[in-house]
């Protein structure tokens, strides 16, 4: 009997919800895969553009709990192409920021398995997009910057210089740990007041923009509920964002010395 030849893995980024920001080879891939299988950030929207036809599999992670761990992705993966079957590998956001689409793309190579990868918006970039907050701003920061809240512990990274005057600081899966998020910052030398904007279901129809003080920030994220998933924007690049304040106490255009859709 003739050997099943191996099919490609796709490596594909869904964009941070909105199937509009989706690219167009990103729209067919999904469309022409026997198996997809995807983050549980992808919204439904966009896996109803897969064939009827197609197997979807959730992998999805939450903080701490794994329905199927890294490796075993990865071996799923692999077992797919080996048997022939066309995979997408749909990753919300851009599958090589915060995607861990480095580690699959290592285990198919591995396996001698072909692997392609296909760019998607990062959440970062469509959720500041839809909050009309520029990352960057010939008037308040030519620097921007990408880290994780929750990765190998907030004492195992060095954030030194990576926010301040004239930079922004963009923490994704920062939530959870947004005290002492804001506590780390503050220690290395980062000013209290400066404006820190919370991008709550970004490019959804239930997005919330919520803007504040470093200071404030963790009591906020208490005190208005804020659920994953949500990006945190620390820089004054925040002021210029479409917000509601939520800073108690506080006037909104003495705070930040900008118009806020309240």
């Amino acid at each position: 009997m003739a050997e099943t030849p191996t099919a490609t893995v796709t490596l594909v980024g869904a964009g941070p919800g909105d199937p509009e920001l989706l690219t167009l080879r990103a729209a067919r891939l999904i469309g022409e895969a026997e198996v997809i299988v995807h983050d549980g950030l992808v919204s439904v929207e966009i896996l109803a553009l897969a064939s009827p036809q197609a197997e979807l599999i959730s992998v999805a992670k939450q903080r701490s709990r794994h329905s199927v761990p890294q490796d075993g992705i990865n071996a799923l993966l692999v077992e797919l192409a080996l048997a022939g079957r066309r995979v997408v590998r749909l990753k919300g956001g851009d599958p090589f920021i915060f995607g861990r689409g480095g580690e699959e793309m290592e285990a198919c190579r591995a396996a001698g398995v072909p692997v392609e990868i296909v760019p998607g918006i990062s959440a970062a970039v469509g959720c500041a997009a839809q909050a009309q907050l520029p990352l960057t701003h010939r008037a308040a920061a030519s620097a921007v910057s990408f880290v994780a809240g929750q990765c190998k512990g907030l004492t195992d990274q060095d954030w030194s210089g990576l926010a301040g005057a004239g930079r922004t600081l963009v923490i994704y899966m920062g939530v959870a740990t947004a005290a002492d998020i804001a506590d780390k910052l503050i220690a290395d030398g980062v000013s209290p007041a400066i404006p820190v904007a919370v991008l709550e279901n970004g490019t959804r129809a239930d997005m919330r923009t919520l803007r504040t003080l470093l200071a404030d920030l963790g009591e906020m994220v208490a005190r208005e509920k804020v659920k994953s998933p949500a990006l945190i924007v620390v820089g004054e690049v925040a002021a210029y964002a479409l917000a509601q304040d939520v800073l108690a106490g506080w006037v909104a255009q003495e705070t930040f010395g900008a118009e806020t859709d309240k």
